[in-house]
């Protein structure tokens, strides 16, 4: 039975409180009656998430939160008090973020990136908001070209620094940056380089025709059909304009926009990229 995680457990008796739940060492926890549903029977498994109460005691439940041990999400602080802030992560009880585990003093209303752990010392779940000590991994498990999972960290000068599954730290370039991106954003990318000092470089979009241009193509297409069959863009288009509108950088905009005109589905005029319709494409 993992603290902290998602546990499928079997229902092995019912008392006043509710169901008592076992794993396959016999260690049992209870899932309240006020999350029990009419799925849960006697011998059959239910999948649950196990945490602790109000009075340290190991319990069961059907929520989902929004973080787990091992993994990092963007929480809202509801309120602090002499013992720390309390974050919003899903459940009923706030997680604790103890002073000292805290990068800057917490305000309530504020968000912040945080990362879910067991103390072993106390053996009860804390979040940290001092996360580098937990993205500096004995190896690097990805490689160039992987697709992983991301979640924007900070901004500097050189880009977006992200946490890559989270393990590793990222950059994005900002040159490589063609959409909005926040603090706390959850997004997909590919790595780009695996650095010698274990830092990943990121990028977006998949390098190649196939993976870019023709995804990028039909996402074109389909701006074309919501504006009428007409963009006003051009391959002399300024690179903000193209990227403030279809969120791609200019390079990939114009071998985008040649394949379509050269596949007969747009024309480029000089006031902008026009539709082909079905009565031109058959003259």
């Amino acid at each position: 039975m993992e603290l902290g995680k998602f546990n499928t457990l079997t229902i092995t008796r019912r008392s006043d409180n509710g169901f008592y739940l076992a794993d396959k060492e016999g260690a049992e926890v209870l899932l309240p009656n006020k999350y029990i549903s009419d799925n849960h029977r006697i011998k059959k498994e239910a999948k649950v998430f196990i945490y602790k109460d109000s009075e340290d005691r190991f319990v069961a439940t059907t929520l989902e939160p929004y973080i787990i041990v091992g993994e990092f999400a963007y929480l809202e602080v509801n309120e602090t008090n002499e013992v720390g802030a309390f974050v919003d992560w899903g459940l009923e009880k706030d997680l604790l973020i103890p002073f000292n585990e805290q990068h800057q003093k917490m305000v309530a209303g504020n968000w912040y990136i945080i990362y879910l752990y067991v103390d072993h010392k106390t053996e009860r779940l804390v979040g940290t908001s001092k996360i580098d000590k937990y993205l500096k991994p004995q190896t690097i498990e990805v490689k160039e070209g992987d697709k992983v999972d991301l979640v924007v960290r900070n901004f500097s000068d050189l880009g977006a620094n992200v946490i890559v599954q989270d393990k590793y730290k990222g950059l994005i370039y900002k040159e490589k940056i063609f959409k909005r991106l926040q603090e706390g954003d959850f997004l997909e990318g590919f790595v780009k380089t695996v650095r010698d000092d274990g830092k990943l470089d990121i990028v977006l979009e998949k390098e190649g025709f196939q993976h870019i241009i023709e995804p990028v193509s039909a996402k074109i297409l389909e701006t074309l059909k919501e504006s009428n069959g007409f963009l006003d863009l051009t391959d002399k288009s300024n690179p903000e304009e193209i990227k403030s509108e279809l969120e791609i950088s200019k390079k990939v905009f114009k071998k985008a926009i040649g394949w379509l005109y050269k596949h007969k589905l747009i024309l480029i005029k000089e006031d902008g990229i026009h539709l082909v319709v079905e009565a031109e494409k058959g003259e």
